[in-house]
């Protein structure tokens, strides 16, 4: 592992029963600062379990995590979204009701200073503290390309709209990891392409994003390493280039026998194939 310095979070054998089901078993895995983060594996592999885990939702049976050097076991969303973690749904999970311009600013909600008495009094402090984080909500939109629709209610915005406003709220918490479930699920070509373009000018402004997403040949062509589960437990991790190649990985998605394959055999996200089909698709959590 590189220098601790150099880590943003850093997984230590985490663990996650549900009952009798052992969603996760000892999985372990650190992300560094500035790079982009893939986590994929076959239907019913843990990624989503661990995505909450590492974001709050879940508490973890056994294991812990360190983010930006500190340590947490039992921590909840909103303390994480405090320390810097903020994510996106699979499903989306916008205020339909409210303008794409509102939703981002409840995501500022994090950083405001401005209590009761502020909203009460509404004095100077708190009147410059809204016209700020209007503001910063308006370069938001900006910055993923929905501008224009700032005032259009969220629910009559186009998918992809709704998936780049999903992205300025957890923007607006000013996060460290950007955490995204499964971003580009539903879009086209050319809005996975645009994501693919927003994701790397998000990482290049110095946030560091951890991606689940189905979409294998994405994660290939954007993520700096991957991570791969299968099972519940992490079975590969590395560079793109490695982890495509990597046996237990194939054996995952295309129920090859490996040493590591689970005796119920993989090819739960992939039809049959070669290696390559790894480039085009995967399987939900």
């Amino acid at each position: 592992m590189p220098h601790t310095e150099n880590v943003l979070l850093h997984a230590s054998r985490i663990s996650k029963q549900f009952g009798g089901l052992s969603a996760l078993s000892d999985v372990s895995l650190h992300i560094q600062r500035g790079e982009i983060y893939g986590l994929i594996g076959p239907n019913g592999a843990g990624k989503t379990t661990l995505f909450n885990v590492l974001t709050g939702l879940y508490q973890p049976s056994a294991g812990e995590f360190r983010f930006n050097g500190t340590h947490y076991q039992a921590a909840k969303p909103h303390v994480l979204a405090q320390a810097g973690i903020a994510r996106t749904f699979q499903n989306i999970r916008l205020f339909a009701n409210l303008t794409a311009l509102e939703n981002v600013m409840i995501g500022r909600h994090v950083r405001t200073r401005a209590g009761v008495f502020g909203a009460l009094l509404h004095n100077r402090a708190t009147r410059n503290e809204e016209r700020a984080i209007t503001e910063r909500a308006r370069e938001l939109l900006r910055y993923v390309g929905i501008e224009k629709p700032a005032q259009i209610l969220a629910k009559h915005l186009s998918y992809g709209e709704q998936r780049r406003l999903e992205i300025a709220r957890a923007l607006a918490t000013d996060p460290l990891l950007l955490a995204l479930d499964e971003p580009a699920a539903g879009m086209n070509a050319t809005e996975t392409e645009s994501l693919k373009t927003l994701l790397q000018t998000i990482r290049d402004h110095g946030i560091t994003v951890l991606l689940i997403e189905h979409d294998v040949k994405l994660i290939m062509g954007l993520c700096d390493r991957v991570a791969v589960l299968d099972y519940g437990k992490k079975i590969a991790e590395g560079v793109p280039e490695e982890v495509r190649k990597d046996p237990a990985v194939i054996a995952a998605y295309l129920g090859q026998e490996t040493p590591s394959s689970s005796p119920q055999g993989g090819g739960r996200g992939v039809p049959g194939g070669s290696a390559a089909t790894l480039t085009h698709g995967g399987g939900d959590d």
